[in-house]
């Protein structure tokens, strides 16, 4: 008779304890990246930082989750969230209908695109129509040539290899001004003073969070977190830190 009362009493502590365990595992939000990218996800002093990574850990608070970062190319975080490797991806990841033929998406949470970051004094170039006609800098091989071969075929392209040369040459005057992702240009005036971008862009490109087709409740859940942190401030506020002057 005590044996079976052990037995019992043992198997009733595994169901316990273990829905304990399953329900603390339930508050872990499992969160695939590639930090390469500033200001969007990147390390710094060995730490993960950036907007994505900011958001990402406000909503995940709002929804009584933890994060647990999962570091993989960004080649990978499509198959990796489809083998469940992790149960979500934020990296900077446009919304395109060929990925979402795969994974779901939260809503919008930025706007990423094309933009044109020009000197602040200078008197020229006011609006996009301005560009045309002006010295230009573009990294090869990126977007921004060949739309501008398309859009303003009057201007005067400037092409180099690196990002930082494209950001050099208006610094200097070589260029009246530089085309690039909007990220990136926020980025190099945030740290840069004496430049600004153009409050309108050539492009828009919409930022999401992937997730699994098969876990629509997360997707729901995160959703209203994104909805409460805009009407709360705290989306503008993490916006502004990481994007100043932008809308």
């Amino acid at each position: 008779m005590n044996l079976r009362r052990h037995v019992i009493l043992t198997v009733l502590s595994v169901f316990v304890f273990g829905s304990e365990f399953v329900h603390a595992q339930s508050n872990v939000l499992r969160v695939g990246t590639d930090a390469t990218f500033p200001p969007m996800e990147f390390v710094d002093n060995g730490k993960r930082t950036g907007f994505d990574i900011e958001l990402t850990e406000a909503l995940a608070k709002a929804m009584g989750k933890q994060v647990e970062w999962v570091d993989i190319d960004f080649k990978g975080l499509i198959p990796g969230l489809i083998s469940k490797r992790f149960d979500m991806a934020v990296s900077a990841i446009y919304i395109t209908d060929e990925r979402k033929k795969v994974v779901d998406f939260s809503d919008s949470y930025y706007a990423g695109g094309l933009v044109v970051m020009v000197k602040d004094n200078n008197t020229s170039i006011k609006k996009l129509a301005d560009i045309d006609g002006k010295k230009v800098s573009v990294q090869v091989g990126t977007k921004s040539v060949s739309y501008l071969t398309e859009k303003f075929p009057k201007v005067q392209r400037v092409e180099v290899e690196k990002n930082q040369e494209m950001f050099n040459l208006v610094d200097i005057g070589r260029a009246d001004a530089a085309v690039t992702g909007k990220p990136a240009a926020y980025q190099y005036v945030r740290t840069r003073p004496g430049l600004r971008v153009l409050d309108d862009q050539l492009t828009v490109e919409e930022y999401g969070m992937a997730l699994r087709k098969d876990s629509p409740d997360l997707t729901n859940a995160l959703n209203a977190a994104l909805s409460k942190l805009k009407a709360d401030g705290t989306y503008a506020a993490i916006v502004k830190k990481w994007f100043s002057g932008s809308k």
